[in-house]
């Protein structure tokens, strides 16, 4: 049971941090996609959903292109700051947050977009800086969504096997996260432990869906 516990624990911290990042990069790109208007945004947008459609796989690659032993950006890492990120639970952070960035970025815009843009206007003529009309009036307004995408991104990074598996590996202990420990489990026979492992990812996520269920705003609003 150990090693399922270690899996689980693991794989929440993963999920964890991959979702606070999307929490500051989607949020922010999705607020500048819904408010700037520039050459190539359109563009831009599908280049950033493109981890929504593009096979876990071909994700993996692409990160150890952009940052493996002989990345340029890799190399930097490893000579001038000493870090490395393959094979460690900092590149399994990396990749769930690649994987489940569209599922924050695009509700964040869809949310952002709809907020109705005469409410800031009317903030901004009683004297309301940039700043104080983001957190007190757009963000308030489209909170629902980009919490619906944020509980999204989290089961998605919980969930994420392929990429993290090509970036971080299966170290038992250190980057096997609970999907890499099933695949690894089933592959060596080990039975029981991948019906363990199966029950403990999904009464994880019953868990999630469960929270997401009472965090919605029509719930929040009827207590």
């Amino acid at each position: 049971m150990e090693p399922a516990w270690t899996a689980l624990g693991l794989s929440l911290k993963v999920a964890g941090w991959a979702t606070l990042i999307n929490l500051v990069l989607g949020v922010g790109v999705g607020y500048l996609l819904a408010r700037a208007r520039f050459p190539g945004r359109d563009v831009l947008d599908t280049f950033l959903t493109l981890p929504m459609v593009l096979p876990p796989t071909v994700l993996g690659y692409y990160l150890l292109v952009a940052i493996g032993r002989k990345s340029w950006l890799g190399t930097w890492l490893r000579e001038s700051l000493g870090v490395n990120l393959i094979f460690t639970w900092q590149g399994a952070v990396i990749a769930a947050s690649i994987v489940a960035f569209p599922l924050v970025f695009k509700p964040a815009r869809a949310a952002f977009e709809a907020v109705d843009g005469q409410l800031e206007q009317a903030a901004r003529v009683l004297g309301v800086s940039e700043v104080g009309v983001f957190f007190r009036v757009t963000l308030p307004l489209a909170w629902r969504g980009i919490l619906a995408g944020l509980l999204l991104a989290f089961a998605r990074a919980m969930g994420e096997f392929g990429a993290t598996l090509m970036v971080a590996g299966s170290i038992p202990g250190k980057t096997q996260t609970l999907s890499v420990a099933v695949y690894e489990a089933v592959q060596a026979g080990q039975d029981d432990l991948a019906a363990t492992l199966v029950l403990i990812t999904s009464m994880a996520c019953v868990v999630v869906l469960l929270s997401a269920g009472r965090l919605a705003p029509g719930r929040i609003a009827n207590r």
